[in-house]
């Protein structure tokens, strides 16, 4: 008879469970335990700023898989409140401890799963133990909160950092009737994620929904109450009072029992797991938020803490474990999040992450709609590409708006996979109908700006650039070819700044100088570019477009109404 495999698993939330269900389903006579120091497996801590919110009403609808459908339906051994001590490798065991009774005993395997996760980043700083401060990563953190802002006797809360979960508990303490302030120490919201002037159109809604954006701010403290309640924030530019004060800091890989027992960690302070998502000892392997992944555009090692990556890393470690040799080909960073009445999504490398990767690039902003600008109630988005200059693949793309995101960002995911091309995507045979899409999808017209650049037609400047001529006084025509009506209403205010419609424009070239320089503008760049072509085509040498136009233009105008 053949010898039974005896699977051994800690950590139960989305990579544990889904290789215990993985390694079950290949081998239907294998001895499977998984080991969870908490109450529930297979918890969608993902959603937890909705069940703050109150869009998700019970913490029931989190549980994801009760404990009996491991038990019952899956077969397997499952233990929870109970604390993996130490692995002895040599022994092939896992020291436990219950928490209930506070039992030690020793657990037998072939093949150890270690899926851990991460552990909230908490920062030193005086006043941290402070009563009403919260990180958020398991559901007993979404209730502490909750039954403190529920009776409403909480007004002002404080958040520490503005990445995905920062800005996902903003919206979910406004829609609570809280006031928000949410602190960062980078220059920009997302600073992982996306890249100046896309995060700046976030921003500018964040703000427009109440929410006091502090940037570049150092964080230096915390003061309490006589009571021991958090009451203050201390920060590089001054104090702010509070009720909550809320850590998104993001979280580090726990691998304290991968650092006992002596496996391989790597570089990024994640374990090292090769293609088979194996550690260094053969017999172990690891998944989710505790490991550091390949990026696939740059091969270099990454952290990517995400419920969707975990889940993945568990299939192939439960194929596995069971015997078989499937491999993990590593992340390209993708990415959504819902802010208030936004939507963002990103994909691959940002252009500031891929020029420090070494890349010569080029990039776009385009705005545009989700279908067809002539079908009613269609919702703004904002395109951003980047790709190698040398060849033109694809390295990254950065999706934002009210409109539609994370389809477009869905697609540009599959062309990175594969190596796709600026050319490649341009020619993607997209569906079109006019409720779903444009004849020409925002992506085509992104791809087709960066292959008008490539072959010289588009000549262009970013909305930065132009600023920084503005600043510093450059004797040009920034020439708006929009009409009258949409100059009236919201415009750049320079000395520059000029008004000539793209219709009134070949009737009126000797209003320009030849030998001047011109950078035109209009709402999304379509006349903007026009324009270039006319003048060029005209004799004028020195004309480019601003990228992306008014609508990506990420500093203030002067407006009547928004533009």
């Amino acid at each position: 008879m053949e010898r039974q495999n005896n699977i051994v698993i800690i950590g139960g939330t989305a990579c544990g469970p889904k290789a215990a269900a993985r390694a079950r389903r290949c081998d239907p006579q294998a001895r499977i335990t998984i080991v969870e120091q908490g109450e529930d497996l297979s918890t969608a801590t993902c959603g937890l700023p909705y069940y703050v919110s109150g869009v998700i009403d019970s913490q029931n609808d989190l549980v994801v898989r009760r404990h009996d459908f491991f038990r019952n339906v899956m077969n397997m051994q499952v233990l929870t409140r109970t604390k993996a001590l130490a692995i002895k490798r040599k022994a092939h065991e896992v020291e436990s401890l219950n928490l209930e009774t506070n039992r030690v005993s020793t657990i037998a395997y072939d093949k150890l799963v270690l899926a851990t996760g991460s552990i909230p980043v908490m920062p030193n700083l005086e006043g941290r133990d402070l009563r009403g401060i919260f990180t958020l990563a398991k559901i007993k953190d979404a209730n502490a909160i909750r039954n403190l802002i529920s009776p409403r006797e909480i007004k002002r809360v404080v958040i520490l950092g503005a990445g995905l979960i920062g800005l996902e508990m903003a919206e979910a303490f406004v829609s609570r009737g809280l006031g928000v302030t949410v602190i960062e120490a980078l220059d920009w919201v997302l600073p992982g994620l996306l890249d100046f002037e896309v995060a700046a159109y976030i921003e500018r809604h964040l703000r427009g929904k109440g929410v006091n954006l502090l940037l570049r701010q150092r964080v230096l403290g915390f003061e309490g109450d006589g009571n021991g309640w958090v009451r203050k924030v201390t920060t590089s530019d001054g104090e702010l009072e509070t009720n909550l004060v809320l850590l998104a800091l993001g979280g580090r890989p726990d691998t304290k029992l991968a650092q006992d027992a002596e496996l391989t960690i790597g570089s990024t302070g994640g374990i090292s797991v090769n293609q088979y998502l194996q550690t260094s000892d053969p017999d172990i392997y690891a998944g989710g938020d505790c490991i550091e992944n390949i990026n696939r555009i740059t091969k270099q090692k990454v952290l990517a803490p995400l419920g969707s990556t975990a889940n993945k890393h568990g299939r192939v470690i439960g194929t596995n474990v069971s015997g078989g040799r499937e491999t993990f080909p590593g992340v390209l960073s993708t990415a959504t999040v819902k802010v208030f009445d936004y939507n963002v999504a990103c994909v691959g490398l940002s252009e500031s992450q891929a020029r420090e990767a070494g890349y010569d690039v080029v990039t776009c902003l385009v705005p545009g709609y989700e279908y067809a600008t002539y079908y009613p109630n269609g919702k703004e988005i904002l395109v951003k590409l980047v790709a190698e200059k040398s060849d033109n693949r694809l390295l990254g793309g950065q999706v934002v708006g009210p409109g539609e995101t994370a389809k477009r960002v869905d697609v540009l995911a599959t062309a990175l996979a594969f190596g796709a091309t600026v050319n490649d995507l341009a020619n993607l045979d997209l569906a079109y109908a006019p409720p779903y899409s444009s004849a020409l999808d925002p992506l085509h017209n992104a791809a087709n700006v960066i292959r008008n650049k490539q072959l010289g037609y588009a000549k262009a400047l970013t909305p930065m650039e132009v600023k920084n001529k503005l600043d510093n006084g450059d004797d040009f025509f920034l020439l708006d070819v929009r009409s009258p009506a949409e100059w009236g209403t919201c415009r750049i205010e320079a000395t520059q700044a000029r008004l000539l419609p793209l219709r009134e424009l070949r009737a009126r070239l000797n209003e320009l100088p030849k030998d001047g320089e011109i950078v035109t503008f209009c709402q999304t760049s379509v006349r903007a570019y026009q324009a270039q072509r006319i003048l060029n085509g005209a004799g004028f040498d020195s004309v480019k477009f601003m990228d992306g136009s008014i609508a990506a233009w990420p500093y203030e105008t002067l407006e009547t109404r928004s533009c």
